[in-house]
């Protein structure tokens, strides 16, 4: 991934291959690199499997979080997501001090290979998964975030800062935006099951632009549904955000407060990334179309 930080993990295809050889050697396979992220990095194992390791020290917490509720989650979800089909444990006997998982290989590309019309063939899948995961309240022991499922008046100053600092275009008509979303009544129910990080990256698509799976549950949280809600706009174009939305009050009759802080959430995450890695490559394309639908709305 272009910008990602550098890794505190040396994690390549022989480590990835020694780890599956000592403990799941029944698994053993061609290990192939496939993807190399902000705080994980993938390896194709075989071809219907992969492998999952942190390569940052802040992602083996994510991992343990994986390793623990997706298997639970995932027969109750409408969509394919990567529970993990084996545990690795941390072996620093073999240069490898962090969990890491065997999860399925699902057949599909990145949402951020597709444009907004194409990915707008998968808005009833996504609100189905949506609907679902945060349909019941999350048990007391769900994992809990600073960040993601929180109060947006938590994330006020960053986004203030951000909005003045000259490199967010039309920040001066965002900031209504950001003030409605602090105006919008507060989450009042229990927390909710969130996947806590719902952007194009991390839903696989088919050519046609269905749904395939839905992918990287690292930050899976319990909190205000409004944070995956932002999904209408950090993904969508106008058409498919309004069909997301009926499906959405369909299923789980959600309210105008709700609506609204989902939008501030869209203008938080995208203005975090055109922040930081600006308006080009693909993250930053994404951001920056997703912070055009917010003023749209």
């Amino acid at each position: 991934m272009t910008d990602a930080p550098p890794p505190d993990f040396d994690v390549n295809e022989a480590r990835a291959a020694q780890l599956v050889d000592a403990q799941h050697p029944d698994l053993a396979g061609e290990v192939r690199l496939a993807a190399n992220g902000w705080d994980n990095i993938m390896f194709r194992l075989g071809d219907d499997l992969a492998i999952r390791m942190p390569r940052r020290r802040q992602a083996v917490g994510l991992t343990w979080n994986e390793q623990r509720w997706l298997p639970e989650l995932a027969p109750h979800l409408p969509v394919a997501v990567p529970a993990p089909v084996r545990n690795g444990r941390p072996a620093p006997e073999l240069g490898y001090d962090a969990p890491w998982s065997i999860v399925p290989w699902f057949r599909g590309a990145s949402g951020l290979a597709f444009d907004a019309e194409t990915r707008g063939v998968a808005v009833n899948g996504l609100a189905a998964f949506v609907a679902e995961l945060g349909a019941t309240p999350a048990p007391a022991e769900a994992p809990r975030s600073a960040w993601r499922g929180v109060p947006l008046a938590h994330r006020d100053d960053d986004v203030r800062v951000r909005l003045g600092s000259g490199r967010i275009p039309d920040a001066a008509r965002l900031l209504p935006v950001w003030e409605r979303a602090l105006a919008a009544s507060a989450w009042a129910g229990p927390p909710v099951w969130l996947h806590g990080d719902l952007h194009p990256h991390n839903v696989l698509l088919a050519p046609s632009g269905a749904l395939v799976a839905v992918v990287d549950f690292g930050d899976v949280t319990a909190g205000d549904p409004a944070t995956d809600l932002a999904t209408a706009w950090l993904t969508f174009d106008t058409r498919a955000r309004r069909i997301f939305r009926a499906e959405l009050d369909a299923r789980r009759g959600v309210d105008e407060a709700t609506w609204d802080r989902a939008r501030g959430w869209a203008l938080m995450i995208a203005s975090a990334v055109v922040d930081r890695l600006g308006p080009s490559g693909p993250f930053g394309r994404v951001a920056a179309y997703a912070l055009e639908q917010v003023r749209l709305d």
